[in-house]
């Protein structure tokens, strides 16, 4: 029963970051890199997110 619940959390928080990615200024490149990362590893993805991508780090283009 708990993995559902972790595994409908992970999917409502890589929507939710899809919609910020794709809602940004950020470059088409960008937001590309990132939803790919998000795709391919959802945990992940969704963590380094968290941690470069909505104060504008490293990881996206100018």
């Amino acid at each position: 029963m708990e993995y559902g619940i972790i595994g409908l959390l992970v999917l409502a928080l890589n929507i939710w970051a899809l919609f910020n990615i794709w809602t940004s200024g950020a470059s088409v490149v960008a937001k590309l890199v990132w939803s790919i990362l998000i795709f391919v590893l959802p945990v992940i993805g969704v963590i380094v997110w968290l941690v470069f991508g909505p104060r504008g780090g490293s990881l996206q283009a100018a």
